[in-house]
C-alpha cells in the first residue's frame, strides 16, 4: 500500500485525470471559445419597444469601441461611467441625438466581451435613425433573440440555471415569480447541482481506480463501500428534491384553478367577479358557456391562471355535449377545482347539507378521487348566491359544513352583492400559496420540467451502479458517469447545443 500522504496525492491526481477524460466538454462551454473570442459585434434595443422617456441600445464584441468612437466622439468615456455625448451618425455626421454613453472594458461586463450602451430619448424615430446608424458600421450586425445571454453564457459569466432565471426574471409577472427567479439567478439551484456534480465526480474517479488499481493493491480498503455510502446519500438527496409536489414549475407557470360545477350555479359570474371585468358572457339561459374561457390573475403575488368551464349536466345537444367533456377533463388537470353550487338549491335542514353537497362532489370531480382527502385539499366549494338565502339557515349550514370532516372548505358568497368576496379570496390566496410555497424559504426548488427529468433519468441511473455493484464495475461506473451527464444537461457543463437552443429561443432580442 501507499503510504496516506502519497496516496492523497495519487489520489487527487487520479480525479482531475478521470474528470477530464470522463466529460470533455465540460471545460469548452465553461471558458470563452475561439468562436467566441472572434465573434462579431452585435447590438439590440434593450429596453422594450414602444414610446417611452429613456430607450437603451446595447453593443457587444470586439467594434464596441469602435463603434463609440464613431457615433460619440473620438474619446472612449472611463469604464463603467456615464457620459453626455452628442450621438451622430458615422457616415454623414448628422446629429441623431443626445444622450449618455457607457463604456465597458471586456471581461467586466455583462457578456464578458468589450460592450457599449447608448441611453436615447425613447421616440421611435430616434430609435429607429440609432439602429440604422449601428446597422451601417462594418462588422456590426442586429442581435438575434437571446445572443447577449448566451455569450455571457459561454464566457462564464452565467450557468445554465442562473441563464434560466434571468429568463423567469424577465417575465416574471407576479412578486412570488419575481422573487424565485432572483434565487435562481443568484445561482442557489446551480450550486445544488454543481455539488452534486462534484461528488459523482469523485464516486466515479474512485470506482475507476479501484478497476484500474485493485490488483496492484494501490487501493485503499474500503473504498468502494464509501463509494457506495456517496451514492446512496446522493439518491436520497435528488429524489427529496424531486419530491416538492411541483411548486416551483406551478409558480413558474401559473397555478390551474378551474370553475365547475352545475348549469347556473353562477360560474361564470364568479369568473368576471375574480377578474373584475366581463370576461365571460353571463346569462339566466343554462347551458351559456360551453368552452373554456381562460383569464390570468395575480393572487396576493402568486400567478393563477382561472378557467370558467361549461356547466356540467346530461345534454342532446353535440355542442354543449363537448364543452362538457372538455369541462371534465380541465378539471382533471386542475391544481385547484372551485366547485359553484347554487346555495338556494341546498336542503331547508341544514343537517343534510353535507350529505348533499358531498354527493354534489361526486358528480363534479373525477370519480377515484371524489371524497378523498387528496381530493379535499385540491377543492374549494363556493356556495353563491348566499344573499337568496336566509341569515339564519345560512349561519346553521355554516356550523353545520365546519363540522363535516372529509369535505373541503365551503365559503358563501354573492357575486352579485360581493357579500363573502373577501373572506372567499382570504381563503384561495391561501390555498394558492401552498399551492407553490414559500420562494423565499427553504431549498431551491425545482422550476423546469427539464430539470426534473434529467433528475429522474439521474436516479435510474445511480439504481444501475446498485445493480451491478457485485455482477460487473465497469458497467456500474456506467451508472454514475450516466448520472453525472444528466446533471451536466441541466447545468450547461455537458450537453447538446440543442439544449442550448431550447432555452435561449425564449429570450427577447436584446437580452
Amino acid at each position: 500500500m501507499l503510504p496516506c500522504t502519497s496516496w492523497g496525492l495519487w489520489r487527487s491526481a487520479i480525479l482531475t485525470l478521470k474528470t477530464l477524460r470522463a466529460a470533455p466538454s465540460v471545460r469548452g462551454l465553461c471558458v470563452p471559445t475561439r468562436a467566441v473570442c472572434d465573434a462579431e459585434t452585435i447590438f439590440a434595443l434593450s429596453s422594450g419597444h414602444g414610446r417611452c422617456g429613456v430607450a437603451v441600445v446595447r453593443v457587444s464584441g470586439p467594434a464596441s469601441s469602435m463603434v463609440l468612437r464613431n457615433m460619440a466622439g473620438l474619446t472612449l468615456p472611463p469604464p463603467r461611467t456615464a457620459q453626455l455625448r452628442r450621438i451622430t451618425d458615422p457616415q454623414s455626421k448628422e446629429l441623431l441625438d443626445r444622450g449618455l454613453v457607457l463604456w465597458f472594458q471586456g471581461p467586466h461586463s455583462f457578456t464578458g466581451e468589450d460592450s457599449a450602451e447608448f441611453h436615447i430619448h425613447g421616440g421611435p424615430a430616434v430609435i429607429t435613425a440609432v439602429l440604422q446608424a449601428l446597422g451601417s458600421l462594418e462588422g456590426v450586425r442586429p442581435a438575434e433573440a437571446g445572443e447577449f445571454t448566451r455569450r455571457a453564457f459561454h464566457a462564464g459569466k452565467l450557468g445554465l440555471t442562473e441563464v434560466e432565471g434571468l429568463g423567469d426574471l424577465i417575465h416574471a409577472e407576479t412578486e412570488a415569480q419575481r422573487r424565485q427567479a432572483l434565487r435562481l439567478m443568484d445561482g442557489e439551484l446551480g450550486r445544488v447541482y454543481q455539488d452534486w456534480s462534484y461528488r459523482l465526480k469523485r464516486c466515479l474517479a474512485h470506482v475507476e481506480a479501484f478497476i484500474d488499481f485493485s490488483e496492484d493493491e494501490l487501493i485503499e480498503d474500503g473504498l468502494l463501500n464509501q463509494v457506495d455510502s456517496s451514492v446512496r446519500q446522493l439518491e436520497t438527496e435528488i429524489e427529496t428534491h424531486l419530491k416538492d409536489e411541483r411548486r416551483g414549475e406551478r409558480l413558474r407557470s401559473g397555478v390551474q384553478v378551474v370553475i365547475a360545477g352545475a348549469t347556473n350555479a353562477g360560474k361564470s359570474s364568479l369568473l368576471n367577479t375574480l377578474c373584475q371585468r366581463p370576461a365571460a358572457i353571463v346569462s339566466p339561459i343554462a347551458g351559456t358557456t360551453r368552452d373554456i374561457v381562460e383569464t390570468s390573475l395575480d393572487i396576493g403575488g402568486f400567478p393563477v391562471l382561472l378557467s370558467d368551464t361549461a356547466g356540467l349536466r346530461d345534454s342532446s345537444d353535440s355542442v354543449e355535449r363537448e364543452g362538457v367533456r372538455r369541462a371534465r377533463q380541465r378539471v382533471e388537470q386542475a391544481d385547484l377545482t372551485l366547485v359553484v353550487v347554487d346555495s338556494t338549491q341546498l336542503p331547508p335542514d341544514p343537517q343534510l347539507a353535507p350529505a348533499f353537497l358531498q354527493e354534489h362532489l361526486s358528480t363534479v370531480l373525477p370519480s377515484p378521487e371524489a371524497g378523498t382527502e387528496a381530493a379535499s385539499n385540491r377543492v374549494l366549494l363556493v356556495l353563491n348566491k348566499s344573499d337568496l338565502v336566509p341569515e339564519e339557515q345560512r349561519e346553521r349550514t355554516e356550523g353545520e359544513l365546519r363540522e363535516s370532516p372529509g369535505l373541503p372548505p365551503a365559503c358563501f358568497l354573492s357575486c352579485y352583492t360581493s357579500t363573502g368576496l373577501e373572506d372567499f379570496l382570504t381563503v384561495l390566496q391561501s390555498r394558492v400559496k401552498t399551492l407553490c410555497g414559500d420562494p423565499l424559504s427553504g431549498a431551491p426548488s425545482l422550476t423546469q420540467a427539464r430539470h426534473r427529468a434529467h433528475l429522474q433519468q439521474g436516479v435510474q441511473a445511480l439504481n444501475q451502479y446498485h445493480h451491478y455493484r457485485d455482477q460487473d464495475l465497469a458497467l456500474a461506473a456506467e451508472g454514475v458517469r450516466l448520472a453525472l451527464t444528466h446533471l451536466g444537461r441541466i447545468t450547461g457543463r455537458v450537453g447538446a447545443e440543442e439544449i442550448l437552443d431550447i432555452i435561449f429561443r425564449d429570450f427577447c432580442i436584446g437580452k
